[in-house]
């Protein structure tokens, strides 16, 4: 659930400060809830942050959709093929 906010958070950010404009840490985006009367406050920067650092907990449907965030960390890394010693 706490993912889900927070995705839903950066997507209005997103949508309201561009894609190109970093997150600052304290940045707090009021997200609406399913079953919740009020909107909920997320701390965007911080939940950022966290995901960030925890990245190798994440499974691949997360960072995918991280990704197409424009999160550059969620993306696969590429690991550079060595070609094979010629004889």
């Amino acid at each position: 659930m706490a993912f889900e906010r927070g995705l839903a958070a950066l997507a209005q950010w997103i949508e309201r400060e561009g894609a190109d404009r970093p997150v600052p840490r304290g940045t707090v985006v009021q997200v609406a809830v399913d079953g919740e009367a009020e909107p909920v406050p997320v701390r965007l920067g911080v939940w950022i942050s966290n995901t960030k650092s925890r990245r190798d907990r994440l499974n691949a449907d997360q960072l995918a959709l991280l990704a197409e965030l424009g999160m550059d960390w969620a993306r696969p890394v590429a690991v550079p093929q060595v070609a094979p010693d010629s004889p």
